[in-house]
């Protein structure tokens, strides 16, 4: 498999699940304001949309989204835990914490955030109205959990510490959701979530 990222991107979920399942992938870092690779390959003739991450599978078939290509690697392995079962009730408990993330989270309030052609009044309500109620949201659904979905670290805690790890840089203090704050702290504790944020981090720097 070949994984086309960029750092810290919402395209690190995938890289965390790559490295807490084991499985062995190539990583191909994409300038998303040129649509080029590090390397010169033109991102475009890989995933037309422009967007990250896309994977290209061992068959040469490329997924694109991270919500479907979190699910295909956890299948992939399904020892990790990474996803329960399809056809059990909590894969679909995993597929609504994915989509609550990907939709109200990360669209909704980073996008509008970091997004510079967004006008003031929606990144207003994105800061004020969107993001309380979603990370209250959240605190309140850990706060006797560990895990978003039972009782084992999923691809929807790997989306969730991803989309987190954007506060700092969006202005946001997790301490007011203590919760929320212990809750990160904690997964960056995990040995393949630190490997893969460490290295995301150090080419974020280098760039």
């Amino acid at each position: 498999m070949d994984l086309y990222f960029a750092p810290l991107s919402c395209s690190l979920a995938t890289r965390i699940a790559l490295y807490e399942s084991d499985q062995p992938a190539g990583f191909h870092q994409v300038m998303l304001s040129t649509k080029r690779t590090a390397a010169g390959a033109d991102y475009l003739a890989i995933n037309p949309k422009g967007q990250v991450p896309a994977l290209v599978c061992d068959d040469g078939e490329v997924l694109t989204e991270g919500v479907a290509i979190l699910q295909y690697v956890a299948d992939r392995a399904p020892a990790s835990g990474l996803a329960p079962p399809a056809g059990e009730f909590d894969r679909y408990r995993l597929q609504q914490w994915l989509n609550y993330i990907a939709s109200e989270l990360h669209k909704q309030v980073f996008y509008t955030l970091f997004n510079p052609a967004v006008p003031a009044e929606a990144k207003a309500f994105a800061r004020e109205v969107a993001l309380p109620q979603r990370l209250d949201h959240l605190s309140a659904h850990l706060k006797d959990r560990a895990y978003l979905v039972g009782e084992h670290f999923t691809v929807a805690d790997a989306y969730l510490l991803t989309a987190l790890n954007w506060a700092a840089p969006g202005g946001v203090d997790l301490k007011r959701w203590p919760v929320l704050a212990e809750w990160h702290a904690e997964q960056l504790q995990r040995p393949a979530v630190a490997r893969a944020v460490g290295e995301e981090f150090a080419l974020r720097a280098a760039a």
